[in-house]
């Protein structure tokens, strides 16, 4: 068990000029502040980087070890690998360059940590529609495996547990496989039902196209057999997918 443990903040950017400074600055506003915040740019060709280094002395203020790197990478999950392999803290959380958490994020996670230990812990998800629409996804730990009760930008894991287990930057669903492998290996998770970021969908996972639909179903199926789920799990992937067309 670790007492007060700190936390490491990670950003995966690239060409994100538009929405970094809101990611960046619910990092910032943090009623308990991360031990650092770690930026992986992948050679932006906007204003990206000039917009992550004007914070530098907002973070310095603060006491938050503030780093950047840029550097071509091999696509979002191996910019991921390299931000964990960068931090140094207990607990590793990422929020991609146009999500954003809520004030409460890190203290939930560090509240949650000192009632419960846990090697996983994930929360509910503000989700933002294009049309403007908003709503809530909640999050459930349970023996089936879907990632209707999973959301990404919530999680939290320890460092300890990115050492054993990091991303195979092989497909879209990269972040589900690690989940479904963390699983697998009995891992301890805990899961809290409060809001502590918000999702923009209108990323590539909800790219509205059948083509688009039908691949992602045959990648995630893959992800699911390839961790010894059986075949009723297309099905789980193929109402996943409709709901998106639906949805949004």
């Amino acid at each position: 068990m670790i007492n007060n443990p700190t936390v490491s903040i990670v950003t995966v950017t690239y060409n994100s000029e538009a929405t970094l400074a809101r990611t960046i600055e619910s990092v910032l506003a943090q009623t308990v502040l991360p031990l650092e915040y770690i930026i992986i740019d992948g050679c932006s060709k906007d204003g990206t980087l000039d917009i992550a280094r004007s914070y530098k002395e907002s973070f310095a203020e603060k006491g938050v070890i503030y780093k950047i790197l840029s550097e071509p990478d091999e696509g979002i999950y191996d910019a991921m690998n390299k931000g964990i392999g960068a931090a140094s803290a207990d607990i590793i959380g990422m929020i991609n360059s146009d999500d954003w958490y809520e004030p409460c994020a890190i203290k939930v996670v560090c509240d949650t940590y000192a009632e419960e230990e846990f090697d996983l812990f994930y929360a509910d998800l503000k989700m933002h529609m294009p049309s403007g629409a908003v709503f809530i996804k909640h999050s459930r730990n349970r023996k089936y495996a879907t990632s209707r009760d999973w959301n990404h930008p919530t999680t939290f894991i320890t460092r300890r547990t990115y050492e054993k287990y990091q991303y195979k930057n092989k497909t879209i669903h990269d972040d589900y496989d690690l989940i479904l492998r963390l699983k697998k290996a009995g891992i301890k998770t805990v899961v809290k039902n409060v809001v502590i970021a918000d999702f923009t969908m209108n990323g590539t996972s909800h790219e509205k196209s059948l083509k688009k639909a039908f691949e992602r179903i045959k990648i995630k199926y893959g992800i699911y057999r390839d961790n010894g789920y059986s075949f009723i799990y297309f099905f789980e992937c193929f109402i996943v997918e409709v709901a998106k067309l639906i949805v949004g």
